[in-house]
């Protein structure tokens, strides 16, 4: 399972990402800091443009193969395991970091639901939202990975994950994709 956290620069990254994730690809969640207004269409316009089903997330999606999953910019977006595997959980809770969605909220979950079967990545963004959660991620066995300065808009968030040892690989992010399909092979 793939959760991918971004910020400034992230529309353009996100879809560059995901053009290289195939139909098949394992489930992806995705915290993009952007207005509710907008998540929906952002997702709509991923969908036609990618192999992979794009969604926003409604909340309660059970998470299959080939599908992406948006977080919707009025709510987090969690992960949560149920009877059949895994599925989305929204929360309308206060901002975390100064961002409702969080990417921090969204990792965080990850390292305590999925733990090492989680892949992180974090992209372009400024802050360092999602550094903390990606440690916790990197701490619970996941593999995590980290946009590099070249390709970022703004090396905010990536920088700061990198900080504290959250990236255990930094990479362009022409190659992140084919990095993060592999190592979700292995998990």
């Amino acid at each position: 399972m793939v959760f991918v956290g971004a910020s400034t620069g992230g529309t353009e990254a996100i879809k560059t990402f995901l053009l290289g994730f195939p139909a098949n690809c394992p489930p992806t969640l995705i915290v993009q800091h952007m207005p509710e207004s907008f998540t929906g269409s952002f997702a709509a316009r991923l969908n036609g443009l990618c192999q992979p089903r794009v969604i926003e997330a409604q909340g309660g999606e059970t998470l299959v193969p080939g599908t992406v999953y948006v977080s919707p910019g009025h709510s987090h977006m969690r992960v949560r395991r149920t009877g059949a595997g895994y599925a989305t959980e929204l929360l309308r809770t206060p901002p975390v970091n100064r961002h409702r969605p969080s990417v921090d909220v969204l990792f965080d979950s990850a390292a305590e639901v999925v733990g090492r079967n989680a892949v992180g990545v974090i992209l372009t963004g400024m802050g360092k939202d999602g550094a903390n959660g990606l440690l916790r991620m990197r701490q619970a066995g996941a593999r995590t990975f980290g946009q590099d300065e070249a390709s970022c808009v703004v090396y905010g968030m990536p920088r700061e994950a990198a900080l504290i040892g959250a990236v255990e690989e930094i990479a362009g992010l022409d190659a992140l994709a084919q990095k993060v399909l592999a190592a979700s092979r292995l998990g």
